[in-house]
């Protein structure tokens, strides 16, 4: 059995819960030792889960949140069960690695947390948000905030934003809205898990920036919204594409949810939808279709298609909103369930 490659890489945040050795899994097998990383985004749903996988599988599953992108570089490397994604990967990502199985596990928004003194709402616009991280509004007082906002008497200070300084799923988010709703980050900044943006403070995973907001007066920066609610950050209403002001909620991100491809691939950021929140997304749990890879057993085969099952079982799409996020649309956990029935095992499917 593989060792523990997570418990050895510094300052990641890792998860774990026991399982006695030689004990047997739910279903019968050999209880085993599962392995994650990637997205912080998800990380307090994931914790929950996991812990909750762990007491009734019998198995172990410990889970770095190192970001999207070192989650998708450690499946690469063939050193991980599973990797946590905020963005899918794209076609020229897929042809770097083995056939990946996207499997969605919840929705959730990014949102825009501030910290401004005496100011209890801010409202912001795409083109607005896109202009501050293109360093182009630098205080808050700026006329086009003001106007966002006539009844608020936002301060005469400078924006201090704070953005991700490692490849991030939540960044990949946020600036693929940004390049739908203006065409000059399109052009000049394009989506991605990193991207060099040009203003602001760098700071690890969706902790370090909010922790950046909480401490710094005056700040603005985008969080997945889990970690605003947890520090009781204040965040903006944001228009949508509709021009509807929206709060991002269980109900305005469930709202986002559009057409569903096979694979789940999709963005559902700047949906034309009414009630939509403007930066919502799926996150993903990617796995390898073929599972005999880097000495792993059929039982860690098994158990890692028991955990995916698990995440998508109505109990636990039924717990996504105490910790802040928004149970998958039905579309998604039949299309998930299919492609699970895809994977193998030395060629040979794994579900029946």
């Amino acid at each position: 059995m593989k060792k523990f490659y997570l418990s050895l890489v510094a300052g990641v945040m890792l998860v774990s819960f026991a399982a006695c050795s030689g004990q047997k899994a739910a279903n019968g097998r050999e209880s085993v030792e599962l392995t994650g990383a990637g997205a912080t985004f998800p990380l307090p749903f994931y914790n929950m889960s996991f812990e909750g996988y762990g007491a009734t599988h019998n198995d172990k599953v410990a889970y770095g949140g190192i970001g999207s992108g070192g989650g998708v570089r450690n499946l690469k490397d063939g050193i991980v069960d599973f990797a946590g994604s905020d963005a899918f990967l794209s076609d020229s990502e897929m042809k770097e690695m083995k056939p990946v199985v996207h499997i969605p596990t919840c929705m959730g928004a990014v949102v825009l947390a501030y910290n401004l003194p005496e100011v209890k709402s801010l409202n912001l616009s795409g083109d607005v948000i896109a202009d501050i991280y293109a360093g182009k509004i630098t205080d808050w007082n700026d006329a086009r905030l003001q106007q966002l906002n006539p009844d608020v008497k936002l301060p005469a200070k400078k924006i201090i934003l704070a953005y991700r300084s490692d490849g991030s799923g939540t960044t990949f988010v946020f600036t693929d809205y940004l390049s739908k709703v203006s065409e000059n980050w399109k052009n000049t900044y394009g989506a991605g898990k990193t991207v060099d943006f040009p203003v602001g403070q760098a700071a690890k995973g969706n902790p370090g920036v909010a922790g950046i907001i909480a401490q710094t007066p005056y700040s603005l920066g985008y969080i997945g919204s889990e970690y605003a609610f947890a520090q009781k950050l204040a965040y903006a209403s944001v228009i949508n594409k509709r021009g509807e002001l929206i709060v991002p909620s269980t109900e305005s991100i469930s709202a986002a949810a559009g057409e569903i491809p096979q694979d789940t691939r999709c963005s559902i950021t700047d949906a034309d939808a009414a009630g939509a929140y403007p930066i919502s997304c799926f996150t993903w749990l990617l796995i390898y279709k073929e599972q005999n890879y880097s000495d792993r057993t059929k039982a860690q085969a098994e158990a890692t298609l028991d955990l995916m099952q698990y995440m998508l079982s109505d109990s636990i799409q039924q717990t996504t909103a105490t910790v802040h996020y928004a149970p998958l649309p039905k579309k998604a956990i039949e299309l998930s369930l299919q492609n699970l029935k895809t994977v193998t095992y030395d060629g040979q499917t794994i579900l029946k």
